[in-house]
């Protein structure tokens, strides 16, 4: 069978981003191009590949005038890792795409324009602003090409780091990542070179042989960090061999955890964390609040921007002590418990039965005694009967997934009908569609873009509603 030919197109500008960090380009006769690569303002070459719902999608192959908002990439792994696609484009460029995404995405899927478009709340650190990362083990770490053609020996590819975009078995061996600071880059070298130095087999994801699977690190604003440590099985004696050298090179870990993940893959659906040595949880603070964190615990993965992200939630509830505040989805209790000063009681509901154990205990931490959570789908938690026990909301938060609500969530928000909502977003689309949805028993007043992740496409909302009836 013929090859399809090729197609390379020249002189194309990219004018904007899209979603997931595709570039959007033009040609001189006005035909739209989505592409992988470049940054607006940068003329390239690319190869077209393929139509994607009827627009021709391609890959940038030469930039042959450079936008004045390039910049050099400060990661050595860069375009390989694919983690921080935006290094290339300066932060406030970052920043107003961002912006932009989000007022465009409410205007052109909601159609609504009669709001406060609130410009984006940079994040103060653009590096080193994560408190977790995990890694993945592999026995056979990726190959350049330009490795691959050149021809060498390479006898020991066993690695730590980060799966390529869209490939479960290629994983990209990392030397420095700046995502947090240095010192987990020396903790995570670490790890691997003592796994190589003793000889414990790496896990294989095609044959599911080999017992070092994942290392997770966490690390607060504090500087302390926690550990856990995910493998096939569990060996006898392998905890002492492998963990206990790493306890004593780095004494800032100050709670060790393994985890035995005998699947097939690596969710950690299911699977328990095992304590091993040091504090049994992490702790961190935000405001005046403190936080447990467990291995398996779901947190805001930048503590520093989310003290801003909370911040904007509190302005907008507008608190003033005598109201009841429903948080929902309310994951480990941290948006309720950050503004549980303001409510005279703070009701949370969420599916996952180990987040609600935490938001209990993060509350017993904070001694709030007017907090109250409960796990469960919203839908059947919070009948008529709850509340008239709990008392109307005066204040709804929701925070949901990426996928947004359902329907049937939308509708029943209507008929719950809090004169104040606060929805939290981290996907500008489904916050559009949702806000569609709440219409017109509810007006969008204000919204607030989050930058929580520079150097990715990833924007979180803020939005403010207020019922209409």
């Amino acid at each position: 069978m013929a090859r399809r030919a090729v197609k390379i197109v020249e002189n194309l500008s990219i004018v904007d981003i899209a979603q997931k960090g595709m570039c959007i380009a033009k040609d001189p006769e006005g035909q739209v191009y989505l592409l992988k690569g470049g940054v607006p303002g940068d003329i390239v070459s690319a190869r077209i590949r393929r139509k994607k719902k009827g627009m021709p999608f391609g890959d940038v192959t030469e930039i042959t005038t450079q936008s004045p908002d390039r910049v050099e990439p400060f990661c050595q792994h860069f375009e390989r890792c694919g983690g921080c696609k935006w290094q290339d484009l300066d932060y406030s460029a970052q920043a107003h795409y961002k912006e932009k995404q989000v007022h465009e995405s409410i205007r052109r899927i909601a159609h609504i324009t009669d709001y406060e478009a609130r410009p984006i709340i940079k994040a103060e650190r653009t590096r080193e602003f994560r408190n977790k990362l995990e890694y993945t083990f592999s026995p056979r770490r990726w190959l350049s090409q330009e490795e691959v053609d050149s021809g060498d020996t390479f006898t020991d590819r066993r690695a730590l780091g980060f799966h390529l975009s869209g490939a479960f078995d290629r994983i990209l061996d990392v030397d420095k990542c700046h995502l947090m600071s240095p010192k987990h880059n020396d903790l995570r070298n670490a790890a691997r070179e003592l796994g190589r130095q003793l000889e414990i087999s790496f896990y294989e994801p095609h044959s599911h042989l080999g017992i070092l699977r994942n290392l997770m690190i966490r690390e607060n604003t504090a500087g302390e960090m926690m550990v856990a440590l995910i493998v096939s099985d569990m060996l006898d004696g392998l905890a002492e061999r492998y963990l206990q050298p790493l306890i004593e090179q780095f004494p800032e870990v100050v709670s060790w955890h393994y985890i035995v993940n005998g699947k097939v893959n690596d969710s950690m659906d299911g699977l328990e964390s095992v304590y091993y040595h040091g504090d049994t949880h992490l702790y961190e603070s935000l405001g005046d609040r403190r936080f447990q964190i467990s291995p398996l615990s779901f947190f805001q993965t930048n503590s520093y921007q989310a003290v801003s992200l909370y911040d904007q939630v509190r302005q907008y509830a507008a608190l003033s002590g005598s109201e009841v505040l429903y948080d929902l989805y309310c994951g480990t209790g941290s948006i309720g418990i950050y503004l549980a000063d303001g409510a005279t009681t703070v009701i949370g509901v969420e599916i996952n039965e180990a987040a609600i154990i935490d938001a209990k205990a993060n509350a017993k931490l904070n001694e709030l005694d007017h907090t109250q959570f409960y796990a469960g789908d919203v839908l059947d938690v919070v009948d008529d009967k709850f509340v008239k026990d709990h008392g109307a909301p005066d204040v709804v938060v929701i925070d949901p997934p990426r996928a947004g609500m359902h329907q049937d969530f939308a509708q029943f928000i209507k008929e719950l009908s809090a004169p104040r909502i606060v929805y939290v977003s981290c996907n500008p689309s489904t916050l559009a569609r949702d806000l569609a949805l709440l219409e017109p028993r509810y007006k969008l007043e204000s919204c607030t873009p989050v930058d929580m992740f520079p150097h990715t496409s990833h924007t979180e909302a803020v939005a403010l509603l207020t019922i209409t009836s």
